[in-house]
């Protein structure tokens, strides 16, 4: 590496691929510790002789030799680094002063230091080892096969029937002659990869797959009680939502119910694409909804969301990442996460062409709104779409009865809120404590429109009242004199 690549790197901080070691005249333990987590993440590049904070300080020249030794019999004993590890250390000159490079790998296996399995999040080195979810998605990662392909012991009679034959029409809707048309729904699931069998168990069986794709509710909730999306729209009442879908269902019947929320809460201005004009609401919907279904890690419990907001449009998903940061359409790489949905959401005409999706979202979103989408890569994948503020406004006038109405729902929701509050604060309580009680992130704006005015009306007090803003401020309910005291 040269002296070059080395500044800019040092520049550049401590982030998910590079760290930083003091270490001046021996290896510390720490250094290991970050040798396992790159391995069981994306791998990275680890700086002997750099602070945390960038300063160089370098590695003193008559320790080279020996830390460079002591770390390659280190990471070459099992019972240190399991499984061992073959690095060598380059030596290399910055401003004058000597570093050490260390270059590690990204590991097909998972890595342990002295017995614990560490991850890299951001610029620190996590020990996960007694978190069982996060080592399982690690071995997940790690796996050369994919989660949704686990056989099950559930049969056909599990599926729903009519799902299938959807599927099926679908196909020969864009395919006359399309092979499942002719096939019976067995034929037809093992022609989609959706029927395997288990190498170890020696058993066959319908695939997680499968029973996401053309499950009933109960036999994917007996499987995969952690599947949900969560669709919201949030764009008046910024604290919770304005409206709100929790889907959890068939991957077919997410997709229609994903879409027709997004049809409902956006608008679909009139937009020409050569000399037709198309609906670019409907296709970026199409891309964005397919994609976080099919691409979704089914084995992660993190509840996927598609979400309206004033000014963007997102979604969110786990996922089994195959780098960290920003993708951009000139350089990003395709990986098919869930191959078997992949497959059958072609065939039905859901998806296309493995990468197309990002291509067609950056193009319609600039028909649409002018911005440009982002896709973030990680383990929570995220879509971004910037909107226009036509795209949420509601049109059509109000009349005096929906105002009315909405006046009073307002006053009441206040009041009610109110009375919870003053019931919470029978006992002291800290701004904290009340807004999470009442469902609130937003402790300012929750302040503003609800503990003042109980405090400018006499009903709350402060517990610290000569210093409003201290950090050990609390809040107590008034209790009311009762008559004849």
């Amino acid at each position: 590496m040269t002296e070059t690549e080395l500044l800019k790197l040092i520049q550049g901080g401590e982030n998910i691929q590079v760290e930083f070691k003091k270490s001046t005249t021996e290896i510390t333990k720490d250094v290991y510790d970050t040798v396992c987590s790159f391995s069981n993440r994306d791998g990275g590049t680890i700086l002997l002789g750099v602070k945390d904070s960038g300063e160089i300080l370098g590695v003193a020249p008559d320790a080279v030799d020996r830390m460079k030794k002591d770390f390659v019999t280190s990471i070459n004993n099992g019972q240190k680094i399991n499984p061992p590890l073959y690095l060598q250390p380059e030596t290399c000159a910055v401003n004058g002063r000597t570093l050490l490079v260390i270059q590690v790998p990204s590991g097909s296996q998972v890595c342990r230091h002295h017995g614990r399995i560490f991850d890299r999040n951001h610029e620190a080195d996590i020990d996960i080892t007694d978190n069982s979810d996060l080592v399982y998605q690690l071995y997940a990662r790690k796996s050369g096969s994919y989660f949704v392909n686990k056989v099950t012991r559930f049969q056909m009679e599990d599926l729903r029937p009519d799902l299938i034959e959807r599927a099926r029409a679908m196909t020969a809707s864009r395919t006359a002659n399309h092979p499942w048309k002719s096939l019976s729904d067995e034929e037809l699931l093992r022609s989609a990869g959706l029927i395997l069998k288990d190498p170890e168990r020696q058993i066959e069986g319908i695939t997680l797959a499968a029973i996401l794709l053309f499950g009933k509710d109960s036999t994917i909730l007996s499987v995969l009680p952690q599947h949900k999306t969560d669709a919201i729209f949030r764009v008046e009442n910024v604290d919770r939502y304005d409206d709100r879908d929790v889907i959890i269902t068939n991957l077919l019947e997410t997709y229609d119910r994903l879409i027709a929320f997004g049809q409902k809460h956006l608008s679909d201005p009139f937009v020409q694409e050569g000399v037709q004009s198309v609906s670019a609401r409907d296709r970026i919907l199409r891309e964005i909804c397919s994609n976080s279904l099919a691409h979704r890690d089914y084995s992660s419990g993190y509840v996927a969301k598609f979400v309206i907001e004033r000014d963007r449009l997102y979604t969110e998903n786990a996922n089994r990442s195959h780098g960290h940061g920003a993708l951009h359409l000139s350089s990003f790489e395709p990986y098919a996460k869930n191959p078997p949905i992949s497959k059958v959401f072609r065939e039905i005409g859901l998806a296309d062409e493995l990468g197309s999706g990002m291509r067609n979202t950056y193009k319609y979103t600039k028909l649409y709104s002018g911005g440009t989408p982002e896709f973030i890569e990680g383990d929570v994948f995220r879509t971004v779409v910037p909107l226009a503020p036509v795209a949420v406004e509601k049109v059509g006038p109000k009349d005096g009865t929906q105002v009315e109405t909405q006046v009073r729902t307002q006053v009441e929701t206040q009041v009610t809120l109110a009375n919870q509050i003053l019931a919470f604060c029978a006992a002291p309580r800290s701004k904290a404590e009340i807004a999470e009680h009442c469902g609130y992130k937003n402790t300012k704006g929750f302040t503003k429109r609800y503990l003042r005015p109980l405090l400018d009306q006499g009903q709350l007090q402060m517990t610290i009242p000569d210093k409003p803003r201290s950090q050990h401020q609390k809040y107590v309910a008034i209790k009311k004199a009762t008559p004849g005291n």
